[in-house]
């Protein structure tokens, strides 16, 4: 009988290890794979090494004085740890930051033109997909990015990324600072970028539940490690992620869950 081929993620992520200015270590051993035409959320709280692990994945770790120091990331089968951004973002790999996603001074439409395609795209088409799945721009189209609303902004980052042309879209804290019905919509859309344009997407949040409802896959990290992994749907019915994640238990980390768990059989 045949032994059925393995399929080789577009992403896959070994004992990632990252280290700032030479003697912090905020990643340690993180492994994680991403499929094509998966969405997969990196959950945790703040300080997790959530960004850390998109940063680094993307390239632009560098402007923060940090290097991977161990480990693999590979991108396609190819190992692409300490590339510079403009390298990953031509193989394809496009990163939705937390903060600073558009630029302020120039109009919506500037914004998305500003963007250059990976080669063999087709500018128009995207253009078309991004008005598709984001009306709204059309319309913003003369209005200066720094006066938008943050779900406005949110929507820009996301359009502008588009038109690189990204095989796969990582987008860091979908949520931040946000209201829930905007973050909702968000989250629709950009489920609807991975069935209009076949898009792979890593999606870092905080917010597991909208993360969750999405997602194919999950992973929560603590500490610069994860903790757990899992399908989505599982995992968000897991007892410990639906106490510290979904429920908004007082205590203070996916660790200290557990102890209680650990502390409360023992002395029950």
């Amino acid at each position: 009988m045949p032994v059925p081929a393995v399929t080789e993620p577009l992403l896959r992520v070994e004992q990632l290890e990252v280290v700032y200015q030479r003697v912090v270590t905020a990643v340690q051993g993180v492994s994680l794979r991403v499929g094509r035409g998966q969405i997969v959320a990196l959950l945790g709280t703040n300080g997790a090494g959530k960004t850390t692990t998109l940063r680094a994945i993307s390239g632009f770790i560098g402007l923060d004085d940090a290097r991977v120091t161990a480990g693999t990331i590979a991108y396609r089968g190819e190992a692409i740890e300490n590339e510079p951004p403009y390298a990953i973002t031509a193989r394809g790999i496009v990163l939705v930051p937390e903060r600073d996603k558009v630029f302020p001074n120039l109009t919506v439409a500037e914004n998305l033109e500003a963007n250059v395609p990976r080669r063999g795209a087709d500018r128009r088409e995207l253009g078309e997909a991004v008005r598709e799945l984001f009306p709204a721009l059309a319309r913003l189209g003369p209005r200066e990015a720094g006066y938008l609303s943050g779900g406005e902004r949110q929507m820009l980052a996301l359009g502008a990324a588009l038109m690189c042309s990204p095989e796969l879209l990582l987008v860091d804290e979908l949520s931040l600072g946000l209201a829930p019905i905007v973050v909702e919509d968000l989250a629709v859309r950009l489920a609807a970028i991975r069935d209009r344009l076949g898009t792979t997407i890593l999606i870092v949040e905080q917010n597991a539940q909208v993360a969750l409802a999405i997602a194919d896959y999950g992973y929560v990290l603590e500490n610069g490690r994860v903790v757990l992994d899992g399908d989505a749907a599982r995992l968000a019915q897991h007892q410990d992620v639906r106490e510290f994640y979904l429920g908004g238990g007082a205590r203070q980390s996916y660790r200290d869950v557990k102890q209680y768990r650990r502390s409360r059989r023992w002395y029950g």
